[in-house]
């Protein structure tokens, strides 16, 4: 994020400089680079995801529930009848889990709603030239949480199948044993991995960085004068309705793809 457009900025100008990451350099620099807005409001938003679990836990009672844990409760019926229409296993972590991820990607994407040029005027009063408050705006972000799905996926299968039993499903499944279809079935599988992957966090990433795009297209259309800042004040409210769909809709999907893959590393081939 960086301060409001001027009078010199062109439409690309500022687009480009409120989609500019405040980064830091590793060594040389070029692929090692950090992403230091991301990361920071990552650890940020999961300190807050966290905490919230807590507190509603915390608050908790056998007694007459309140509105909060009435809905909170409702909730977590919700999530645990979506995972076992999917899972049918016993590892008591995946419902866990399922609601951490929507939780946590929820609060990332909910990032996108807040006034970009307020936030950016403020934290370049403090100094801060660029910032990017939504992580799931940053396909860093999306591919290390859906690393972190492939990462327990693997996991989960040889939990459930024994390394011999996975690897053997490797070269086996799904075409058969034979010796010749091998190589084969070691290629579909691997390909079946990295596609999960990329849809996993290119979908999520794609989403919200549109999102960001037309935020910023709309702030452009409220310079232009009079008539476009009425018609920017519509369509931003417009769009923020729809964005807040959008934002619901893509941690449910996010959550729903991660309880799909690990009911997938349960199942025998």
């Amino acid at each position: 994020m960086i301060p409001m457009a001027t009078a010199s900025e062109t439409p690309t100008e500022y687009i480009q400089h409120h989609l500019t990451f405040l980064t830091k350099p590793i060594g040389t620099g070029g692929f090692w680079t950090l992403n230091v807005d991301t990361l920071i409001m990552t650890a940020l938003l999961g300190v807050v995801t966290f905490g919230f679990l807590y507190f509603v836990s915390r608050k908790a009672t056998t007694g007459v529930p309140s509105k909060t844990q009435a809905f909170v409760e409702w909730f977590l019926d919700f999530v645990n009848g979506q995972v076992k229409s999917v899972y049918n296993g016993t590892t008591a972590l995946i419902a866990p889990m399922a609601l951490t991820t929507f939780v946590l990607t929820l609060f990332m994407n909910a990032m996108d709603v807040l006034p970009l040029d307020l936030v950016a005027k403020g934290l370049h009063a403090l100094g801060v030239p660029y910032w990017r408050v939504v992580p799931t705006a940053d396909v860093n972000t999306t591919f290390a949480l859906a690393f972190a799905v492939l990462g327990l996926s693997i996991f989960y299968a040889i939990k459930i199948k024994g390394l011999g039993g996975w690897v053997r499903e490797l070269f086996c499944a799904p075409f058969g044993s034979h010796p010749v279809l091998w190589i084969l079935n070691l290629l579909f599988n691997v390909i079946e991995y990295v596609s999960k992957t990329l849809s996993h966090s290119l979908r999520l990433f794609g989403n919200m960085y549109a999102g960001e795009i037309m935020f910023l297209v709309v702030a452009m259309l409220g310079a232009s004068g009079y008539v476009g800042l009425v018609a920017g004040a519509g369509l931003h409210v417009a769009w923020s309705i729809f964005e807040l769909l959008i934002i619901l809709l893509q941690a449910y999907i996010f959550m729903m793809l991660t309880v799909v893959y690990l009911a997938m590393a349960h199942e025998h081939h």
